[in-house]
């Protein structure tokens, strides 16, 4: 899959919690990552009086000094007024309670990404659930694999400072005052359950979140919480859809990678590069297939332990998408392993 259709007017990112000014009233800020992609693009919308935060790093003490220092620096003495997450997962809300409760403002979500976010963190300091060993042990994670999944259990409410027990929601269509701005509220699926982007129609400017990226495909993925869903068609319908409410000279500003012109090239590529998958395990699954078999197909870069959480999930969402049409079926063998054979 190609980016190279897209223009990008930014030749380098801020430093690891440095911060770029996009233009005036919005500042770019990169917030560091543990693992691979080891960066995420937060931003910083203000006017003379006040600013609001849009997506916070995951909880961990050097994203908090990022947010101290530039908030100290180029906040200036403004007012935090607001804290906006355009999704539940850490890399985007990790740190919005704790500049809620440091600013005491209010957290601006969509009600779906607030739910199952406090939902999820309750996992903490519990055991694994018999129903995610089994989620796992049907794709062919081996015994191994599957300890170190038990181990690593509830590591998503680690990286999640508690939440406020209140919320401002925002939903599709509905225009935030942000530091004096308008921002439209457009929702996408698939990759979460109700992501937020926000536009802003003065500037041409478009904060995407996770929703639309330049140069990687978010990730859409089949959970064991909700292991028959088809998350796939949500994402497609999105990218279909916001194809006729995104200008293509907007600027979009990414969570992660260069900010970029393109945006509905960026769409095709992605619902093309799926479509293409989509038939390529059609084909291998002439001679049937697990859930582990098929990950060269998915994935260019090597499935480790460390991303094969991922990488399942992902893979069930195809094949859950493929047997929604009847283009392939699902049968488990004596070990309740699933097996997938094209129809």
């Amino acid at each position: 899959m190609t980016s190279q259709s897209l223009r990008y007017p930014f030749e380098k990112p801020p430093n690891a919690g440095g911060s770029n000014e996009i233009h005036e009233g919005v500042l770019w800020i990169r917030q560091p990552l543990p693992m691979a992609l080891d960066h995420i693009n937060v931003w910083l919308i203000s006017n003379k009086h006040e600013c609001v935060v849009v997506d916070t790093g995951m909880n961990m003490r050097n994203s908090r000094e990022v947010w101290s220092k530039i908030l100290s620096t180029e906040a200036n003495g403004k007012t935090v007024n607001k804290v906006v997450a355009t999704h539940l997962h850490p890399d985007h809300c990790g740190l919005a309670g704790w500049l809620t409760r440091e600013h005491d403002c209010p957290l601006y979500m969509t009600r779906s990404e607030y739910l199952l976010c406090r939902t999820l963190c309750f996992d903490s300091g519990m055991d694994v659930p018999k129903d995610a060993l089994d989620f796992y042990h049907a794709a062919g994670m081996t015994p191994a694999q599957l300890d170190g999944y038990a181990e690593k259990f509830g590591g998503f409410g680690r990286a999640v400072s508690p939440l406020p027990p209140s919320f401002r929601r925002m939903q599709d269509g509905d225009l935030l005052e942000l530091a004096g701005h308008d921002w439209k509220v457009i929702v996408g699926n698939g990759h979460s359950p109700e992501h937020a982007c926000l536009y802003n129609e003065a500037t041409n400017t478009l904060i995407s979140g996770d929703q639309v990226l330049p140069r990687i495909s978010s990730i859409v993925a089949v959970w064991p919480t909700e292991p028959e869903s088809d998350p796939l068609e949500d994402w497609l319908n999105s990218c279909r859809q916001l194809r006729h409410r995104i200008p293509e000279d907007a600027l979009i500003l990414p969570s992660h990678g260069l900010p970029f012109y393109g945006v509905i090239k960026r769409l095709n590529q992605l619902i093309d590069h799926h479509e293409a998958l989509l038939e390529q395990l059609v084909q291998r699954c002439r001679e049937p297939q697990r859930v582990i078999d098929v990950f060269d197909i998915l994935f260019r870069s090597t499935v480790n332990d460390g991303n094969l959480v991922m990488a399942v999930g992902e893979s069930v969402a195809h094949f859950n998408y493929l047997r929604r049409r009847n283009l392939v079926s699902r049968t488990p063998d004596s070990n309740g392993v699933d097996w997938y054979s094209s129809n």
